[in-house]
Formats: C-alpha cells, sequence, structure tokens
C-alpha cells in the first residue's frame, strides 16, 4: 500500500473505531505524521485522561501503553508494536527495594515512568524527566531511592540537595552510550551550536551541556530560542519535532555520529499502526494488582500539578 493510500485507510479506520492516536516524539517521523496528538511520556499520560474515545493507539513502547491502560482502564488501549520494550523498565530488583525500605525508615522509592507496571507497585510515586525535580521537593520523605535511572536520579540528587539519594544501577542503553568524544567533536566543527541534553545521558555528558531537560523541554527550549544551531543529545526522532516549532526559522540540527536510534521505537512503523487499526493488534491487558500500580501514577499527576 502507498503512503498515501495508508494515511486514508487510517483516517476511515480511527472514525470507525472511535480512535485516538498519541505517538512519542521517539518513534519514526512518519509516524509521528499520523497522530493525533505527539509528546513525551508524561504528556500522553496525562493527555489520555482527558481523550473522549473508546480507543487509544499508542504509538510508543509497552511501558507507555501500560500506564495509559493503567489511567483510562475503560477504554481499549492498542500498543502498535507489541514486542515494542524499553530495557531500562526492567532494570530494577525487588530484593534492592526491599533492602532499602529495611535501611531507612523516611523513604520514598520514586519511580521514573520509564519502568513495568510491577516496578511500579514496589513504589511511592512516579516521575518523568520533566516533572521529577519538582514532584521529588513535594515529597515530606528525607531519603529517596531512585529507580530505575540511576543518570536521571543523579541528576535530580543534584538539584534537590537537601535529600539524600540512593540510586538504582538502571540506564537507557541510548543515552548511557552517547560517547564524550562524539559530542566533543560536533561541538568543535560546531562551535557557536547550543549543546541540548536529556538528564538520562551520563554526568560526563551532561558536563558538556549548555541545556539540560526532557524532550518536551528541549523542544520547547528550541522554539524560543535564537540560536541557529543545535546539538542534540537525545534519541534521533526528536528531529522532526525540532523542525516543526522551528518552521520558517534557518536552524540546524546535529546529532553524534554514533546515532541515537531506539530500535524498539523504530519499529513503530505505519504499517504497524494499520495493522492495530484494522485487526485489533496490541490491545493491552489491564496490569496484575493495577491498584497498587496506578497508585504512583496518580501521586504523580497530583504532585506535578501544585
Amino acid at each position: 500500500m502507498e503512503y498515501p493510500e495508508l494515511v486514508a485507510e487510517v483516517a476511515r479506520l480511527k472514525h470507525e473505531r472511535d480512535a485516538v492516536i498519541l505517538a512519542h516524539y521517539y518513534v519514526p517521523p512518519e509516524t509521528q505524521a499520523l497522530a493525533d496528538h505527539v509528546g513525551d511520556s508524561f504528556y500522553l499520560a496525562r493527555l489520555a485522561r482527558t481523550l473522549e474515545c473508546s480507543t487509544i493507539v499508542l504509538c510508543g513502547v509497552s511501558f507507555m501503553a501500560e500506564s495509559v491502560k493503567m489511567l483510562n482502564p475503560g477504554r481499549t488501549v492498542l500498543l502498535p508494536e507489541p514486542t515494542a520494550d524499553c530495557p531500562m523498565a526492567h532494570m530494577v530488583r525487588k530484593a534492592d527495594v526491599d533492602a532499602a525500605r529495611a535501611a531507612y525508615d523516611d523513604l520514598a522509592v520514586v519511580c521514573y515512568i520509564n519502568s513495568t507496571a510491577e516496578i511500579k507497585t514496589w513504589s511511592d510515586v512516579c516521575v518523568t524527566s520533566a516533572n521529577a525535580v519538582k514532584v521529588v521537593r513535594e515529597l515530606p520523605q528525607e531519603n529517596i531511592l531512585f529507580i530505575p535511572d540511576m543518570h536521571l536520579g543523579h541528576y535530580v540528587s543534584q538539584l534537590v540537595p537537601e535529600k539524600h539519594f540512593i540510586l538504582n544501577k538502571g540506564y537507557c542503553p541510548i543515552h548511557h552510550g552517547m560517547q564524550v568524544a562524539e559530542v566533543k567533536a560536533l561541538k568543535l566543527t560546531h562551535p557557536e551550536a547550543v549543546v541540548l541534553a536529556h538528564p538520562e545521558c551520563t554526568e560526563e555528558v551532561l558536563a558538556e551541556a549548555d541545556y539540560i531537560g526532557s524532550t518536551k523541554q528541549m523542544i520547547d527550549y528550541v522554539a524560543k530560542s535564537d540560536a541557529a544551531e543545535f546539538i542534540v543529545l537525545t534519541v534521533e526522532g526528536v528531529r522532526r519535532e525540532m523542525e516543526h516549532v522551528s518552521e520558517g526559522a534557518d536552524k540546524r540540527f546535529y546529532f553524534p555520529a554514533t546515532t541515537p536510534v531506539c530500535a524498539d521505537m523504530a519499529r513503530v512503523t505505519p504499517e504497524t499502526v494499520l495493522e492495530a487499526l484494522r485487526d485489533g493488534v496490541g490491545e493491552v491487558d489491564m496490569p496484575a494488582n493495577v491498584a497498587d500500580a496506578t497508585a504512583p501514577l496518580e501521586l504523580m499527576l497530583e504532585l506535578a500539578a501544585r
């Protein structure tokens, strides 16, 4: 099927199924183009609750679809590529969480939303890269076990020094794998470029950045900035939205030589979106212990809104 035909068929099926398509910034640009809304995990989780539809097609990875399903139990949630997963979402051991709870009476287990539903049940509150600092500051506990991402946890700890952080050893393979040498090479080639970095990057890479923020925060920075060149240290899929918010301006974007592409996100293609709408592929079941998993998400939304 040619792409224009696919777009038309997706539109027809979307109307037929009373569906809304949500896409993360990291899926391929042609998949983002099919979506009704494009955003980061926090935006999509919050937005999903406000939609008036019977079906949500979540173009992203499994933990995102789980979160949307938990917040929308009465709706059908479809994950177009059922095998799309996030390695970091599994990088926590229950024994480590239990050990921290035993060691500290005044402890909050703060769970990055990039985690499985099961891991969320071990936690007190969820956070995203956009709201982690605000949410942690709002917590009454002094001791924070931050799971699963050690890099985001370390970044938050630097901005909330009044609290004591225990860091887990999880990480995003794409951001963790970014090389300082490649960043420095880009800075030499483009000395006027503003360096934007996601807090999932290592401390050494973040030290090279002019601005650190979530995917959405980086996009907003580009939209407001007068700079013409940007070195972008996150998954390459964000380029589409950065170009969109820069429409009419001569802005250029450079990514590391080892192109940061999430293989799982890359499998969420327009064809998989069509199959999901046509055949109901990738319907997400309600996770076990849903009440325990939903409570940290609900608390995140409450604290982030203060």
